[in-house]
């Protein structure tokens, strides 16, 4: 049966080129992942912030590295794109920004983002979504891109906000955490907001 709308984005889009490198303000840089970083990725992930609001762990810098072979793998397959974010210098590793869960036939994506324990408080995570939200809207041709974070992150919903992306509702019961299931804000942007 066919569809009667055409697909939002089509097959190639993403894949059909090198993951990019964008700029950021602030001189940040979202730069694809690096087998290098599984070191410092691994370090992030021992931090009990990082146990409080997200649902996996990391048990060792293989288990990590293993993680980047499969966000260059989900570049190539069209569903996540993963970056690392760096000051300028490309230097320390200061978080990572994500869209997952692309549906490119709708154009449709979520964005997520951790910040390294060092460079919270700093706007880093507000600065990397906003990039990576430009970039797939207005140049890559997404429709949309919703943010999800626990309600009790009062941080993740302040990045939310800086970074444009309008609170729509509350996603009860949604996720899964270590301390059990977890109420989730749902923010979102829309080409042209």
């Amino acid at each position: 049966m066919p569809f009667l709308t055409d697909p939002v984005l089509a097959v190639g889009t993403l894949a059909g080129h090198p993951q990019p490198t964008l700029p950021a303000d602030g001189g940040l840089v979202l730069r694809p992942w690096r087998a290098a970083d599984a070191p410092a990725v691994h370090r992030v992930f021992q931090d009990p912030v990082m146990h409080r609001w997200h649902a996996r762990s990391a048990d060792s810098e293989d288990e990590v590295a293993g993680w980047i072979r499969d966000w260059h793998r989900a570049w190539e397959e069209e569903r996540e794109a993963q970056w690392a974010v760096t000051g300028a210098d490309r230097g320390a590793l200061l978080g990572r920004v994500a869209l997952r869960e692309m549906r490119l036939d709708d154009g449709v994506a979520e964005v997520a983002y951790w910040t390294a324990p060092a460079a919270r408080g700093g706007g880093v995570a507000a600065r990397a979504a906003t990039a990576l939200a430009h970039w797939a809207l207005d140049e890559v041709g997404f429709h949309r891109l919703e943010l999800l974070h626990a309600v009790g992150n009062e941080a993740s919903c302040r990045v939310a906000v800086r970074s444009g992306f309008a609170f729509e509702g509350t996603k009860r019961s949604a996720l899964l955490h270590p301390d059990g299931w977890h109420d989730m804000h749902l923010h979102a942007r829309v080409r042209g907001d």
